[in-house]
């Protein structure tokens, strides 16, 4: 089950014998690794190999065996960041919209707080949307959309941030700006877990990778862990699921 524990410092999280099982096949088992506070700790690993399974079952939307342990030491906020969003582009809603109805309980019809506003505003204008605030969001591209999920998660801003696979259909712009901003919340001291495919980033970034296919296949420093022999072994003799 997961847990949610107050002490002094966190977030700290702790994986503990995690295991998870669906229609009979084994997704994890037996994971452990704990992710510090304050680091942006990346999660790689084959395709089907249980790394959003791992972050879902965090979030209490997937069974599981073990314990997840959340431990704060200050205030309980957490942004998540999905790989896409399923949505229907023939919905009467703008950008604006969009991000009202994720931080308010009202209905957006009924009208924007003036705060309200200028933190959508302040979110929008860092990850470099804020022209697009009364764009329809059905006509918005892939990328766009992206940088619009990243600005959610980041009202109010996050102690506790999870990513999946965050920069796809970003294109170099945007990447660069979602970087600068994860820089930004580890310095605030906020703690990043951040699924990710590309290794050159996650050497440059990462404090911390763990490799998991369906159990745990290392955990340490990128410039340790991330050697040519490891990496070839793990993305091409591992048979994705």
């Amino acid at each position: 089950m997961s847990k949610v524990t107050l002490l002094t410092k966190g977030p700290t999280v702790h994986f503990e014998h995690l295991g998870l099982r669906l229609g009979g096949n084994t997704i994890l088992s037996d994971v452990n690794f704990t992710i510090q506070p304050g680091s942006i700790h990346c999660i790689i690993g084959p395709n089907g190999g249980g790394k959003t399974s791992l972050i879902r079952s965090m979030l209490g939307q997937m069974p599981h065996t073990g314990d997840i342990r959340i431990c704060w030491g200050g205030p309980t906020t957490i942004g998540y960041v999905p790989q896409s969003l399923d949505y229907d582009d023939t919905l009467p809603m703008t950008v604006l919209d969009f991000m009202a109805m994720l931080c308010q309980r009202r209905p957006a019809f009924l009208g924007l707080k003036h705060s309200k506003r200028s933190l959508i505003n302040d979110v929008l204008q860092r990850v470099g949307m804020d022209s697009k605030i009364n764009r329809p969001f059905g006509s918005l591209s892939g990328g766009e959309r992206q940088r619009i999920l990243f600005a959610q998660a980041l009202m109010p801003r996050p102690k506790l941030l999870i990513l999946d696979e965050p920069t796809t259909g970003l294109d170099q712009a945007g990447t660069a700006i979602m970087h600068d901003v994860l820089e930004e919340l580890r310095r605030e001291g906020t703690t990043i877990l951040c699924i990710h495919h590309d290794l050159s980033v996650v050497r440059e970034m990462g404090d911390v990778v763990t490799c998991i296919n369906r159990q745990l296949l290392f955990s340490g420093p990128p410039v340790e862990e991330l050697t040519p022999e490891r990496v070839f072994s793990v993305f091409s003799s591992v048979k994705a699921a």
